[in-house]
């Protein structure tokens, strides 16, 4: 029996960047691979139809190639985090269906993946935690979450298309939260500028039902960090589109167009904060 999900409700909203894998990884298969979005798709009692042919659009496969190249952006930085941690905690900050952890699992690495109770619902019966994998029911601004961290190794935190749900303010709570929790840690993570925030006001941000959006979090240049807590050791931010794989060649002439647009006027980054510094005692990584 298929798992069925409603029109219209949370649960849709995991479908979106799902479905969007899968739709790139049939477009551009020399880019990207994901039978993982393939499978989880084929669970669905779910009419994808409509979804396919905005998604096939030009302007709609151009959204399935940001949401591909946003994971393989932050699988990389994880990755890296790696190299150096690979005993470290790897944390999934409002995870929706994301099956990076098991990815780039080396086979020391523990993952944690967090998100709303009715999301990790939908999350464990699809997508159930593997070894040394744990899915946590968490608000994200319940700062719970962070105790249940074991970040003796190390810690490499990551979202994807998670923050523009939140207020700036919140942000930067968040995010002094975690620096002085979790020193020598690593927080990675997409953005764009306010008129691109706009721009998804008018779409996914419409379709998840928020349209009280005008404090929601957006950035300019990362640069605005900086201040935010003493505990930052840098705030650095590559090209979503071309900082860590320049697919340019690998498309048309259009979205080579749309992939402009994106870097020069609507700053659509990848943000990386290294936290620095010593809280009660706690080990530098």
């Amino acid at each position: 029996m298929k798992y069925h999900i409603e029109k219209n409700t949370v649960q849709e909203t995991l479908v979106i960047p799902l479905f969007g894998r899968l739709v790139c990884s049939e477009h551009f298969p020399e880019l990207f691979s994901d039978p993982e979005a393939r499978r989880i798709c084929g669970c669905l009692d779910y009419d994808f139809a409509e979804k396919r042919k905005k998604m096939e659009s030009a302007a709609g496969l151009f959204g399935a190639l940001e949401v591909a190249q946003r994971q393989y952006d932050l699988r990389c930085e994880a990755e890296m985090y790696l190299r150096k941690h690979p005993k470290a905690a790897v944390v999934n900050l409002g995870c929706g269906l994301d099956d990076t952890f098991s990815r780039i699992d080396n086979g020391e690495c523990r993952g944690f993946n967090i998100d709303l109770p009715d999301v990790i619902q939908v999350r464990n019966d699809l997508l159930p935690a593997g070894e040394r994998e744990t899915n946590l029911a968490c608000d994200l601004n319940d700062y719970s979450w962070m105790d249940k961290i074991n970040a003796t190794d190390g810690a490499v935190f990551f979202a994807a298309g998670v923050f523009y749900y939140f207020r700036t303010a919140e942000m930067k709570t968040l995010f002094r939260a975690m620096a002085e929790q979790f020193p020598g840690g690593v927080l990675a993570f997409d953005s764009c500028n306010e008129r691109g925030a706009k721009l998804m006001r008018k779409t996914w941000l419409k379709e998840a039902g928020i349209t009280d959006v005008g404090a929601f979090f957006s950035l300019e240049d990362e640069s605005e960090l900086a201040g935010w807590s003493e505990h930052f050791d840098s705030v650095t931010a590559k090209s979503y589109m071309r900082g860590y794989r320049d697919i340019y060649r690998n498309v048309g002439a259009l979205h080579k167009l749309m992939i402009r647009f994106c870097d020069g006027l609507v700053r659509m980054k990848i943000v990386k904060i290294v936290f620095g510094g010593k809280t009660n005692g706690t080990k530098r990584f």
